[in-house]
This record gives structure tokens, C-alpha cells and sequence, in this order.
């Protein structure tokens, strides 16, 4: 079996200091900040962002270019014979379609993996498809398999603020306007391609409670039989700041004892649509390979 290479984006949360330790590629996603170009961490720190988005700057996501894509995969294919690689959800960005033709040109050298993850659970799915690589699985083998396990997980999302959610086209400045007079924290699901609103609650408290309470709950109804960390990864996510996140990480410890919990920032890409403050908890059933 030749060597495979496993590239993702950064909408992995894979940083790329993280990247050369794992011995993987991070491709950052680009943006656009009051018409200037910035790479997510490379030209782009997580306090940068926040600090351009409280001054209201003008953000936009962008896929990446082709011809950055491009020249990844051909650096790669000079040291490794096949490449996976997993880019964000194709429900969230074009980006995964774009890489899909692009690959098209490789004769099944690379391997683009359409499970529709972002952050924390794109970064397990970079984590099984590195491990499955090292059992001696081939590209395709390790494509096929993420595919097929794509809705084995949710992630579920509170919002501190709706003001992102108004500004973005999901809420009508009305609804937020009440929704902000009545402190309703919406909490929302990714699951597959799908970007949902799950419930409404009354303030922190409940809205934390909601999505733990949901986690409990799919992964009994969802996974039944399978209990403690050989058998279901949980991680969490958050927007701003990592000290204020914290506490967050400390109540899902509390919830799920026994669980080793890996919490990384959100994306960039999802944190422009949902604002500092956001709070989140995924629970991914674990590939046995």
C-alpha cells in the first residue's frame, strides 16, 4: 500500500502548529475583511477576527482558490502516493464540490471526502482517517468508510447574541428584536449537510441545559448499547475568548464523567455567522478500525 497524505481546511479547528505535530496538511480558508484578503491562521488570529468583528467590520467567507487547492495537493503527491482529503461540510461551502472536480484530473489519487463535518467533528474524522491510513487502508477504503458513518454525530449550538444570526439573513430584525427583549438563546443543530434551529430557551442556563440534555438523548436513542469513550468521542466548541469557554468545559466534564473531552474554537467560517459567546457540544460515534 503507498503512503497516503491527510490534508483537511481549517474549518477542522486544526491549527497549523497542530498540523506539523499530527504530520498532516491544514489549508487555511480564506476571507475577506473590508475587501482585504486574510488567511485563517497564517494572516489571521482568532483575536484579530473577534477584534475586526466588534468594530464592525465588513467580513466575508470565501472558498478557497482553486489553484491553492491545486498546488497542495501536487507539493503532497511529491512525497505521498495517494492523498484524503476532507474539507468542511458541502451543506456549509462550495468548497467541497469545487475539490470534487478538481480531483477529477488525479485518476484516483485524490481522495475528497464528502462527510459533512465541521470543526471538532471534521477534526475526528481527520483523526480516523489518519489512523486508518496507518492500518494500512488505501485512500478510497478510508473515503468510503468516513462517507458512510457521515451522520454519526451532532453538534449542537447556543448563541450568545442574535445580532449575527439577524445580520446573516437567518432571523427577521423583528424576531430578534423580540428575542432579544425576552433573552431567547436559540440553540441550533448541524447534522449531515444541514444547518437546523433545534429549540428556543430562556437564558444561559436553560439553553445549556437543553443541548446536554439533547446529547443524552441521541446518543441513547441514536447509539443504543454504546456508553464511555471507546464508543462515543464528545467535544466542545465556543466563539471569543478560551478563559471565558472554560467553564463550559467544566460543566460537560461534569456531565459526562469518564468522557476525555477535546474542545477547540469554532471556525472562523461558522464564528462570522453566529458571533463571540457561542457554546457547543458534539458527540461523534467512534470509528472501530
Amino acid at each position: 500500500m503507498g503512503k497516503i497524505a491527510v490534508i483537511t481546511d481549517s474549518n477542522s479547528g486544526i491549527t497549523q502548529a497542530q498540523a506539523k505535530e499530527l504530520g498532516i496538511q491544514v489549508l487555511p480558508m480564506p476571507f475577506y475583511i473590508n475587501d482585504e484578503l486574510f488567511l485563517e491562521d497564517v494572516t489571521l488570529t482568532q483575536e484579530d477576527f473577534y477584534k475586526r468583528l466588534a468594530e464592525n467590520a465588513d467580513v466575508k467567507t470565501t472558498q478557497p482558490a482553486p489553484g491553492d487547492v491545486i498546488e497542495l495537493w501536487e507539493k503532497a503527491l511529491e512525497e505521498y502516493d495517494q492523498i484524503v482529503y476532507i474539507p468542511m461540510s458541502s451543506g456549509l461551502s462550495s468548497s467541497c464540490e469545487t475539490a470534487c472536480m478538481l480531483a477529477q484530473d488525479y485518476d484516483g489519487k485524490v481522495q475528497v471526502v464528502n462527510n459533512q463535518r465541521i470543526s471538532v467533528t471534521q477534526r475526528q474524522s481527520v483523526l480516523d482517517a489518519m489512523a486508518m491510513a496507518q492500518a494500512g487502508k488505501s485512500a478510497e477504503e478510508i473515503r468510503a468508510i468516513l462517507e458512510e458513518t457521515k451522520f454519526d454525530s451532532d453538534i449542537y449550538i447556543t448563541v450568545d447574541t442574535l445580532k449575527y444570526l439577524k445580520k446573516g439573513g437567518r432571523l427577521t430584525p423583528a424576531a430578534a428584536a423580540i428575542g432579544t427583549v425576552l433573552n431567547l438563546k436559540p440553540v441550533l443543530r448541524i447534522k449531515g449537510e444541514k444547518l437546523d434551529a433545534f429549540s428556543k430557551t430562556r437564558g444561559w442556563k436553560a439553553a445549556k441545559k437543553a443541548m446536554i440534555t439533547a446529547v443524552v438523548e441521541g446518543m441513547a436513542r441514536e447509539f443504543p448499547g454504546c456508553e464511555g469513550p471507546e464508543e462515543i468521542h464528545i467535544a466542545a466548541a465556543y466563539t471569543g475568548s478560551r478563559e471565558d469557554a472554560q467553564e463550559w468545559l467544566e460543566e460537560l466534564q461534569e456531565a459526562f464523567p469518564g468522557y476525555p473531552i477535546h474542545m477547540d474554537p469554532l471556525s472562523l467560517s461558522v464564528a462570522c455567522h453566529i458571533g463571540p459567546g457561542a457554546r457547543a457540544v458534539t458527540y461523534t460515534r467512534a470509528l472501530h478500525i
